[in-house]
């Protein structure tokens, strides 16, 4: 269950910094966002599914230290990155 092509060159269309841009934090972030929301969905249905959970919580770790990274250096960014994703704080 990974992101479609598609969906994922969006999303990189979309928070990249610059031209050929496909790794910085903020693209990360997005990513992961997405594919944190689709395993969501997918708890929904499959409630005993606990080797999935356990990789959604790497993929919400992960992403908090990314969050964390992007608060210390750019904190604008960071404000503005959780603002458009719609996440907490």
């Amino acid at each position: 269950m990974s992101l479609e092509k598609g969906k994922k060159q969006e999303i990189i269309k979309k928070f990249q910094v610059h031209e050929t841009d496909s790794g910085s934090p903020e693209v990360q972030i997005a990513l992961l966002t997405e594919r944190i929301n689709q395993l969501t969905g997918h708890f929904q249905v499959h409630k005993k599914d606990f080797h999935s959970r356990r990789g959604l919580l790497k993929l919400v770790g992960q992403r908090r230290r990314l969050l964390d990274y992007l608060k210390s250096r750019k904190a604008d960014k960071y404000r503005q990155l959780v603002k458009d994703l719609g996440l907490r704080k």
